[in-house]
């Protein structure tokens, strides 16, 4: 073979070492790229089960949005079977005085509200301004069943009332109730009730603020420890549960501030333990007998006491005791002048009242809101007071409120 000859050869031998080699190296790069799509990384894997659906079912449990979405349907579940709506109606004859012969009796609601069974003998609370002066009560349950009510009885200064249905074949869920010292401002609260005539409406909203002092319209009393929420209150809610996010009971709605009678942000609720003291008393008695210490008072701010020169800086400043009252039978002295104090007038001369049964009174709330929780007709409590810069004692018992 020639020279050149051989160099052909061996060109022609390095091609084809060549070719095989970029081709197996194509088939390996090729053959990579379809495992890696086929055989992702777990990373990947876990992009793609979140773009992809799935068929792995859903727990019950785990259906609901957040924790929020899930305490609301669990308390309304719980609750709205214990809600009703209260409807007032009172007869009118039908004909008038044309046909006088053909005088029919019919009924026509004059009131509505709402209110919640507390026991399953068939009592019921709702709010006193709901049923006064009603003729018939018929009250609608969850399910639509619909019976008639008695008015068991009412109190105005708390604005509490019960009714009473015939518990036979009705299905009477009573609720729970809780405390409202378990409560701060920001705390969850829901109203379940029948604004507008709408049955079991639920809204929510937060605890606003503790410890409001109402004048209810029928009574010469205040309501010490009020509720405020901004959860909707409508005309419709009156007497329905105000409850916490455990499902319990710690309000009953009752008033709200508005110029246009619909939510505007501010509603109230009657303290728990006056709903359960009150409602009590009247089916045990027929009716709820208040305390009584017979005084006028104002709180005493700082800055007044700082003027008048008192040795206490927080307290109730009798400004007057009520005529064979306990208080003036006890010996507790009103005031004997007055003054201006700030652009105010502020009464002077009478006891300093800062403690009853040695529980602190600050303002004039703590005094009507431990009569209200802890006090009954009957019992003596033992005021502590200052009196001419002197801390004093005495002991007073209580009398029926006039």
């Amino acid at each position: 073979m020639s020279k050149k000859s051989s160099n052909r050869w061996l060109l022609m031998v390095s091609l084809l070492v060549l070719a095989t080699f970029f081709g197996l190296c194509f088939l390996a790069i090729g053959g990579l790229t379809i495992w890696k799509v086929t055989h992702p990384p777990a990373k990947a894997s876990v992009r793609m089960a979140l773009l992809t659906p799935t068929s792995i079912p859903v727990r019950p449990e785990l259906v609901a949005d957040d924790l929020e979405t899930d305490i609301y349907t669990q308390v309304y579940r719980q609750v709205a079977p214990s809600v009703v709506s209260v409807q007032v109606l009172d007869e009118a004859m039908l004909g008038g005085d044309e046909h006088p012969d053909n005088l029919m009796p019919f009924m026509f609601s004059t009131g509505e509200g709402s209110g919640f069974v507390i026991d399953r003998e068939g009592h019921i609370i709702t709010n006193h301004h709901v049923i006064e002066d009603a003729e018939s009560v018929v009250v609608t349950f969850y399910d639509g069943v619909q019976a008639p009510a008695e008015v068991v009885g009412s109190d105005a200064d708390t604005d509490i009332a019960v009714i009473k249905v015939d518990p036979r074949g009705l299905d009477l869920r009573p609720v729970q109730f809780g405390s409202i010292d378990d409560l701060t401002p920001g705390d969850r609260l829901l109203v379940i009730g029948n604004p507008f005539g709408n049955a079991s409406t639920l809204t929510t909203g937060i605890v606003s603020a503790l410890g409001r002092l109402i004048n209810l319209p029928e009574s010469v009393y205040s309501l010490p420890e009020v509720i405020q929420t901004d959860a909707a209150i409508n005309p419709g809610n009156s007497g329905g549960p105000m409850l916490n996010a455990r499902g319990q009971v710690v309000g009953v709605a009752f008033m709200l501030q508005s110029q246009t009678r619909s939510n505007s942000g501010i509603g109230f609720g009657i303290p728990a333990y006056f709903a359960q003291r009150v409602s009590q008393a009247i089916i045990r008695q027929g009716a709820f007998q208040h305390p009584y210490i017979g005084i006028r008072g104002m709180t005493l701010s700082p800055f007044a006491a700082r003027e008048l020169n008192l040795p206490v800086e927080r307290g109730v400043l009798v400004e007057e005791v009520v005529k064979s009252a306990p208080a003036a039978k006890a010996g507790l002295h009103g005031a004997t002048d007055s003054t201006t104090i700030g652009g105010m007038p502020v009464a002077i001369g009478g006891d300093v009242i800062v403690a009853i049964d040695e529980q602190p009174v600050q303002v004039f709330d703590d005094l009507l809101a431990y009569l209200g929780r802890y006090c009954s007709p009957g019992d003596t409590v033992t005021l502590t007071f200052y009196r001419e810069g002197k801390k004093m004692q005495l002991s007073l018992t209580l009398a029926p409120r006039p």
